[in-house]
């Protein structure tokens, strides 16, 4: 099993896609499966196409982690965002970063500000941020050293210490 993370842009239309990368016949699959088969209000797991009726190789569960909240946020999330999920495993595969797809099973669980509101911006973010998170996964990162050097500076998007 294989888990990434990565967070891609600024502002309302940046991306965070966290990843699980693994066997068809392991806990990932059992994973996959039962989010598929219980979706909840406002989540609804789905499989990531390419295009109607092309699924993504390895199978994709893209897993909405922001509650729907309007008919733009439901559009911005299962358009753009999806296409971008879409476009970000294509590249993996592409870049020979994912091997033997036909193996593997995919959850991706990906952050669509409600606020969003440049699609074009949604879907380049989500693409690299899927990208991005399926390397990190597949290449271990990040180690435990980058983990701990981090620990003079930790902050994120929404929140950021202030220093003594």
């Amino acid at each position: 099993m294989q888990l990434g993370e990565c967070f891609i842009g600024e502002g309302p239309n940046a991306a965070h896609v966290n990843s699980i990368l693994g066997a068809r016949d392991g806990p990932v699959a059992t994973a996959w499966a039962t989010a598929l088969a219980t979706p909840t209000a406002g989540h609804a797991p789905f499989v990531v196409v390419a295009r109607p009726g092309l699924p993504v190789q390895p199978f994709t569960l893209f897993v909405n982690k922001a509650t729907i909240a309007s008919e733009q946020h439901a559009r911005i999330t299962w358009g753009a965002a999806q296409a971008g999920v879409a476009a970000g495993v294509v590249d993996s595969l592409d870049a020979a970063i994912i091997t033997i797809p036909g193996d593997l099973v995919l959850i991706t669980a990906v952050w669509v500000d409600p606020a969003a509101d440049d699609e074009q911006a949604v879907f380049a973010n989500n693409r690299d941020a899927t990208y991005g998170a399926i390397a990190a996964g597949v290449n271990g990162q990040p180690s435990e050293l980058d983990v701990l050097e981090s620990k003079g500076d930790i902050w994120n998007p929404f929140f950021r210490p202030t220093k003594p």
